[in-house]
């Protein structure tokens, strides 16, 4: 007599598989996205133009002061921390590229509909946007960094013609500006990476991104230094990009002081990625 039974079936099993580490953690997360971001040729794409612009323009600037006559003081004349003034005097363009670069690796995911299998894997949500906050701010921070350095050398021959020379024994004015600028570009990533999480599509959140970042920096230059309109250039020293350049340039009269324009890039990453949370968690994929 043949007897029927249930089929043993393994309960344990999705225990196993947490027991054996198999489970989304965030290094697990941070892995992902780092995989995300570096199989797509648009941020290396977006790095190497930034390296070429950086370099380009920090040469020609640097030829240019061989031409201040000696009469007015010549190149040496034009102060100290020249040389690192030139190597992030292309920052004023290349954050362009930085936020593209930020806005175009979520709005990808969203157009593609890589997002909802990043979401069924990550259904908390938040991780998958901490993480990818890390690696893009973490990727354009390292990338600004060698790339400024290269760019030092780089213009080092040209400035020495001049007679003006980096000097590394005063990290004052050299290393922590070039810290400085690879931290603007690290927020201004962020704050593309935020337009893209908020407005899901390419175009508007590359423009949303080049406005904050480029066009509102303009507006104060239509109004008059008075008194009237004092409250506007306030406000403009308080946009991240002239916050950046207050961070970078510790000598830039009228801006803001550097442990003031370092806490409003800060509040400028915090209160995007805040904003991006809070769409990420309202909305469906």
């Amino acid at each position: 007599m043949t007897s029927l039974t249930a089929p043993e079936t393994d309960v344990s099993a999705p225990a196993s598989r947490y027991a054996d580490g198999h489970r989304v953690s965030f290094l697990r997360l941070l892995r992902s996205e780092w995989i995300k971001l570096t199989t797509l040729r648009s941020p290396w794409w977006s790095i190497a133009i930034v390296a070429v612009m950086t370099v380009g323009f920090a040469l020609l600037a640097a030829w240019s002061l061989q031409s201040i006559p000696d009469d007015i003081g010549g190149p040496a004349g034009v102060g100290a921390g020249t040389a690192v003034n030139m190597v992030l005097l292309p920052t004023s363009f290349t954050v362009l590229l930085a936020a593209i670069l930020g806005s175009i690796q979520i709005t990808g995911e969203y157009s593609t509909g890589m997002i909802r299998s990043t979401l069924t894997a990550a259904p908390g949500r938040i991780g998958s946007l901490l993480a990818k906050c890390v690696v893009v701010g973490g990727f354009v921070f390292v990338a600004s960094v060698v790339i400024f350095t290269a760019t030092a050398f780089a213009i080092a021959p040209v400035l020495a013609v001049s007679d003006i020379r980096f000097d590394l024994s005063d990290a004052g004015s050299t290393i922590l500006p070039i810290l400085a600028g690879s931290f603007m570009m690290a927020v201004i990533a962020l704050i593309g990476l935020s337009a893209g999480y908020l407005l899901r599509n390419g175009p508007g959140a590359i423009a949303l991104g080049v406005g904050v970042v480029f066009v509102l920096p303009l507006v104060p230059a239509f109004f008059p230094q008075t008194d009237e309109w004092q409250w506007i250039h306030d406000i403009a020293d308080c946009l991240p990009t002239n916050a950046g350049q207050a961070l970078m340039i510790a000598d830039n009269a009228g801006a803001l002081e550097p442990t003031v324009a370092f806490v409003t890039l800060v509040l400028w990453g915090a209160v995007g990625i805040a904003a991006s949370a809070v769409g990420l968690k309202a909305r469906d994929a």
